[in-house]
């Protein structure tokens, strides 16, 4: 539960007083939210492509869908804190795994690389992704 503890902590509460279950679809859920937030942030580089192709919501979601990880792995790239090798090595993956992704040849990463390559740019972005968890927490807030 490495990835939860922190986004736990940016929230504010402990997620040690959840069960082992509840922390499971808390983690869940928070994977879920942050994968849409990614896209929302990615989509505004593809903004005028999307306009001049004319394309409907649903078609940019699959464009984003399909290029996320590609666009997390450029974002980790610009900082030029990693290079493939060492995001390879962060995520415990071959490095060819990686280009693939990071090409757009491997759309669909398995769910560990795609969780670590999150880790990975959360621990490069933290106040990005604790912008995430605070509109997390409004949202939920709101929603009571």
């Amino acid at each position: 539960m490495p990835a939860l503890e922190p986004l736990c902590c940016l929230a504010g509460f402990n997620p040690s007083k959840l069960t082992r279950e509840e922390n499971q679809f808390l983690e869940i859920e928070l994977f879920i939210r942050v994968y849409e937030e990614l896209k929302e942030y990615f989509r505004i580089f593809y903004r005028e492509y999307f306009y001049l192709m004319r394309f409907t919501a649903e078609m940019e979601d699959v464009v984003m869908e399909g290029h996320l990880f590609r666009c997390v792995i450029g974002d980790i790239l610009s900082t030029e804190e990693y290079s493939l090798s060492g995001i390879a090595c962060y995520t415990a993956t071959p490095e060819d795994v990686i280009y693939e992704v990071a090409i757009g040849r491997n759309v669909n990463p398995s769910l560990r690389v795609a969780r670590k390559i999150i880790e990975l740019h959360r621990s490069i972005k933290p106040d990005f992704y604790r912008g995430i968890v605070n509109k997390i927490a409004v949202g939920v807030s709101v929603a009571e």
